[in-house]
């Protein structure tokens, strides 16, 4: 295939890139500043300079495309307005010159906190109803929305925690890890599901070549349900450190959220660590099935979950990143 990714110089974006030249898909690439996508470039890419914001740019990014991958997103911003500038009108913007290009597949990476938290115990399908508790779900819904009024073929697809090598956000986690101590936003049991990022851009690619998904929403994740304490513990494994865990109750991490969001709005900054996540970071269970996408498109994830963060570990440190 001829393919267009977004993204493509981010973390999921590049590992998704990574899968496709290993299967001998011709990629383009948008990429703000194509002078810093040299891994891009060595890997065989056509890049295209510009944003979710500039037309032209998706214009010569579809082009003769026969599948579009929308990686690109904002997970942070200053305001919701900013993020449902990126997240909903620019998916909106690409899904319309798609439809227009004739694109045979736009896959939309959304996310789980589309579909909304869990109890504890329930493993969340694809059949209820979105319920987003924050303003970065509220946006992703919204991107979703977008595609699906497009009159673009898509296929959506929505993967949990997503970590491995060149993920800056979940390598807070092994920085923790490594100085012995990783303190716990509530009481540590809330339940997750992951993906290692090189089986979410197998699920992609499935998703984007199985006929049978068109028009359809999925979860991508590895079966295996962690708590946050497991989690913690597993990563301190992969570092070869045992972790203290010490939870901070709702009471802590209000307040605290509050502080660190303030913070970064008068620095003129975006943060995670904001109290507009403090839903997502106390919620009982974000875990998710993929059986709807194994069923259609035969994907199952591979990377267990120690494995993948052993592998991230000697990334990471390889890199001088930990």
């Amino acid at each position: 295939m001829n393919v267009a990714v977004t993204g493509a110089a981010g973390f999921v974006g590049g590992h998704l890139v990574d899968v496709l030249r290993g299967q001998g898909h011709g990629v383009r690439c948008l990429v703000r500043k194509p002078a810093q996508a040299g891994r891009l470039s060595a890997l065989g890419c056509e890049l295209v300079e510009g944003g979710l914001d500039r037309e032209h740019a998706l214009r010569s990014l579809v082009a003769g495309c026969d599948t579009v991958f929308h990686v690109a997103g904002a997970l942070a911003a200053r305001s919701e307005a900013e993020l449902l500038a990126v997240n909903r009108d620019g998916s909106a913007r690409l899904a319309r010159l798609a439809r227009a290009a004739g694109v045979r597949r736009l896959v939309y990476v959304s996310s789980l906190a589309v579909t909304g938290p869990a109890p504890r115990g329930t493993v969340l399908d694809e059949s209820g109803a979105p319920r987003p508790v924050t303003p970065y779900g509220r946006s992703k819904k919204a991107g979703e929305d977008a595609v699906r009024e497009s009159g673009a073929p898509f296929t959506i697809v929505r993967p949990p925690v997503v970590y491995g090598p060149r993920d800056r956000q979940v390598l807070r986690l092994f920085r923790l890890a490594r100085r012995g101590c990783v303190p716990l936003l509530g009481d540590g049991r809330q339940e997750l599901s992951l993906v290692q990022a090189t089986d979410l851009g197998q699920a992609l690619l499935a998703a984007a070549t199985c006929p049978r998904a068109e028009g359809r929403t999925y979860h991508a994740a590895h079966p295996e349900v962690v708590t946050q304490r497991e989690l913690a513990r597993a990563v301190g494994n992969a570092v070869g450190r045992a972790v203290r865990t010490p939870a901070l109750p709702a009471v802590i991490v209000r307040p605290l959220l509050a502080l660190t969001g303030a913070a970064a709005r008068l620095a003129g900054r975006s943060t995670l660590l904001s109290l507009d996540k403090a839903d997502e970071f106390l919620a009982t269970a974000w875990i998710c099935s993929s059986a709807a996408l194994a069923r259609d498109a035969g994907w199952h994830a591979r990377i267990p979950l120690a494995e993948g963060l052993t592998g991230t570990a000697r990334w990471y440190a390889a890199e001088g990143w930990l």
